[in-house]
């Protein structure tokens, strides 16, 4: 087993300790702790509560795949690299899949476990930065998972993605949209003129893509619609977009997506407050108008005369190998 890290050349001036303890002085806001390194950048918690949660919605994405944790035809790779990592449980899966490749971790917390397989490492570091701190080249797989509201452009994570990535690496990205989604007419309809709707998971999603639009710097709400087109024009090739239901409680008939819906309806729940306080208050909300908000919220996913569901969106690309030219800028 081995120790997962945090790399120094955040802080040349700092010895590793020092580093260690700025990184995990969390600051405390709505009895929740957040990130401590680029502090604001990501507005979610990083408590144990949400890493709990995040391995919850880690098996949920895993059950929606066929018990599969990616998607491409990854053969023998050297190098993997999973940005927003959170808990570390994909990493550390994958890791006895391919007990050979080393398989790097990143998040803006130190929050993983330390006693780790020895071919699985942690850093602190963040993926919008201009200079990642490997070559151009280096990774024969990239994943990313759940960066619903995480960077100002997700387009930028994938453009870097490719230049970091061997010719004929992989990238795949494991996304859910939040917006609700109804085949049979039984969910009422957003409102467009300004005001709130019947059922209230629609204004959720709506007010935290305003929120992520007016907050400095901007944040993307809703990406995984766009993926695909995103990989396409930065040069990826045979791109591949797969879409699985996800109810947003135990409606279905069907047992495979009744038990996602409950999955899903675990994870929704567990997730609003953590993923509400920091997008509402910025809008000017009051935390009891949120408390007041939120209960409307947990009943619209609970609603099981609302056939709604969830799309997740699993988008693979190939890095193009030499003679296959590339169109990426």
């Amino acid at each position: 087993m081995t120790m997962g890290a945090i790399p120094t050349a955040l802080n040349d001036d700092c010895d590793t300790q020092s580093l260690t303890d700025s990184v995990i002085d969390y600051p405390v806001e709505n009895g929740r702790t957040y990130h401590k390194y680029h502090e604001g950048a990501y507005v979610y918690p990083n408590d144990e509560q949400e890493m709990d949660r995040l391995d919850m919605q880690h098996h949920m994405f895993k059950l929606a795949m066929d018990g599969k944790l990616l998607q491409v035809p990854l053969q023998d790779p050297k190098h993997i690299l999973d940005i927003g990592t959170g808990s570390g449980i994909w990493p550390i899966e994958m890791s006895a899949l391919f007990p050979n490749a080393k398989i790097t971790g990143t998040d803006l917390s130190p929050v993983q476990p330390t006693e780790v397989p020895p071919n699985v490492h942690f850093l602190v570091d963040d993926a919008t930065e201009e200079d990642w701190i490997w070559e151009n080249g280096y990774f024969d797989l990239i994943h990313t998972g759940h960066m619903t509201g995480a960077v100002p452009s997700f387009k930028r994570i994938i453009r870097q993605s490719f230049k970091h990535l061997k010719p004929g690496g992989y990238m795949e990205c494991q996304e859910l949209d939040p917006k609700p989604q109804c085949d049979d007419d039984t969910m009422p309809p957003e409102n467009l003129d300004g005001g709130y709707s019947a059922y209230a998971m629609h204004d959720w999603v709506d007010l935290n893509v305003r929120s992520g639009r007016e907050s400095d710097p901007p944040r993307q709400f809703r990406i995984a619609h766009r993926i695909a087109q995103y990989m396409r024009d930065i040069g990826f090739v045979d791109v591949e977009q797969r879409l699985t239901k996800i109810p947003t409680n135990t409606w279905p008939q069907d047992e495979k997506l009744r038990t996602l819906g409950a999955w899903s309806e675990s994870n929704w729940l567990d997730a609003l407050s953590g993923w509400s306080y920091k997008p509402f208050l910025a809008l000017g909300w009051s935390k009891p108008e949120i408390e007041v908000f939120l209960v409307d919220v947990r009943r619209s996913i609970q609603d099981r005369n609302v056939h709604a569901y969830m799309n997740f969106y699993v988008v693979t690309g190939r890095k193009p190998l030499p003679n296959e030219g590339t169109t990426a800028p």
